[in-house]
């Protein structure tokens, strides 16, 4: 996945379900509050009104109670109380109704034709038996009831609240009401205030969200760009390095050639001359000249012997045949050959160990490219131990496991600071070369040195050896 891809999924998408759960939860705390918002203020309405109007019944009460008081039930006192009733008004559509026991309409001064109508079974547009309930209340005592009923000052049907008691000596029920459309139409402007509130808010937190997204996209682009700098820059270092590695060898190379087979030729094609030159002289001369062609023939087994040595510097023969423990025990043979030869008298012992597990030998099966790359690395570590550690032991070791392959190359140096040599830009060249082989098969260098001498560990996870692309 590339890296642009990796910060969206790891960092936008995250992000951006983090802000969509705040809104989730944000929008129902907003929609909870506006519900309760709404039921208090529509209780504290309805509490307004249902005083209200329990005072204007009251009043219409007390404005009667000097006739009904009387004890008289006759047609002229009841005339008299409704005319009184009638006249009580408040507001536009605020007005006293009558009715009998039975449903009948008594008084109505806002709807005179339903007077003396039946009404027990008369219902409001929901459906609802309206003077029933309105007369049970009054039978229970008095009490509230909610229908829908038509507005005189609008001719529109608006729901209504209404306060009714009883007159039972008369066989009256007596009540008034207030519509509640204002309670309606105040409620639906609360309801559209948080509407727009919470909108509002809904839009803020898409903003804040668009904005952190584009925020986060535009610092893993300078991030992305960034990382490809420092991969460019990287890679032309590892150009340098590769070009300057080729020159080294060739130059090695062209210093082996130059003044080791070079000048055996040379000398070999003098002696030849000389000896054909004195094959067609005396006896003597003759018999010089067949020594001389022996010498020539031991320096040509010299020539042979170099050109192997060279062909064996750039890859050894035995690691494709054999594989790399017999590589890396014959590479320790070569270079105790060589110390031995040296004859400085150092006594440097060298010791390789092959350890297996399971059956067979493992290491021969490995791919090229590993087997490759630890004797690389084998060879770089003996270089530098020859070179700098001036020790008097070194022990090559190569594991074989069933979860990871191991070379270990170990000796009682001297020892040095890994750091200064990490920051040095010239030094420490052959440690960045094994780093980096074993980075290419997916392993990794771990290197460990004090005055007691270095560690060098190379290890390349099981998995890796197979599944790795470089492997």
């Amino acid at each position: 996945m590339k890296l642009r891809q990796k910060i969206i999924f790891l960092a936008i998408v995250p992000l951006c379900l983090a802000f969509a759960a705040i809104a989730l939860v944000l929008r129902y705390q907003a929609v909870e509050l506006a519900r309760q918002q709404r039921t208090a203020i529509e209780a504290a309405y309805l509490a307004s009104k249902n005083t209200e109007l329990r005072h204007y019944v009251d009043l219409a009460q007390h404005a009667l109670s000097h006739l009904y008081d009387t004890g008289r039930s006759d047609d002229a006192i009841k005339e008299e109380a409704r005319r009184i009733l009638a006249d009580l008004e408040f507001g536009d559509d605020g007005y006293f109704f009558v009715y009998d026991e039975k449903g009948r309409s008594i008084m109505h001064p806002r709807q005179p034709e339903l007077v003396g109508s039946e009404m027990w079974n008369w219902r409001d547009a929901s459906g609802s038996l309206t003077i029933q309930h309105l007369i049970e209340r009054a039978r229970e005592g008095g009490g509230y009831e909610r229908y829908l009923w038509r507005k005189p000052s609008s001719k529109t049907v608006a729901p209504k609240l209404g306060y009714v008691i009883g007159l039972p000596r008369w066989g009256w029920v007596i009540g008034t009401g207030i519509y509640l459309d204002d309670v309606e139409a105040a409620l639906g402007q609360v309801d559209r205030q948080n509407s727009g509130y919470l909108h509002r808010t809904m839009l803020l937190i898409a903003a804040i969200a668009l904005t952190s997204a584009l925020a986060v996209g535009l610092a893993g682009l300078l991030l992305n760009l960034s990382e490809h700098r420092v991969a460019d820059a990287k890679l032309r270092q590892l150009a340098q390095r590769v070009v300057r590695s080729q020159e080294e060898e060739r130059a090695r190379l062209s210093r082996d050639l130059h003044d080791g087979i070079s000048q055996w030729l040379v000398s070999i094609k003098l002696q030849i001359e000389a000896a054909l030159v004195r094959l067609n002289g005396t006896p003597e001369q003759a018999a010089s000249a067949r020594s001389g062609f022996e010498k020539t023939a031991a320096q040509i087994n010299g020539v042979l012997a170099e050109v192997r040595r060279i062909s064996h510097d750039l890859r050894p023969a035995i690691l494709d045949d054999l594989g790399l423990a017999a590589a890396l025990e014959h590479l320790c043979g070569e270079w105790r050959d060589a110390n031995d030869a040296a004859g400085d008298g150092k006594g440097i012992e060298i010791v390789f160990e092959n350890q297996n597990e399971g059956e067979g030998d493992a290491a021969a099966a490995l791919p090229d490219v590993v087997n490759t790359v630890l004797f690389r690395v084998a060879q770089e570590a003996l270089t530098n131990i020859a070179r700098h550690a001036r020790a008097s032991q070194i022990k090559v070791r190569l594991y074989n496991g069933r979860n990871l392959l191991m070379l270990q190359v170990q000796d009682n140096g001297c020892g040095f600071d890994l750091g200064q040599v990490d920051d040095h830009s010239r030094h420490g060249i052959g440690l960045r070369n094994m780093r980096e082989r074993m980075e290419a098969v997916g392993g990794e260098l771990d290197i460990d040195s004090s005055t007691a001498g270095t560690r060098i560990s190379a290890v390349i996870p099981r998995q890796s050896l197979f599944t790795h692309p470089h492997a």
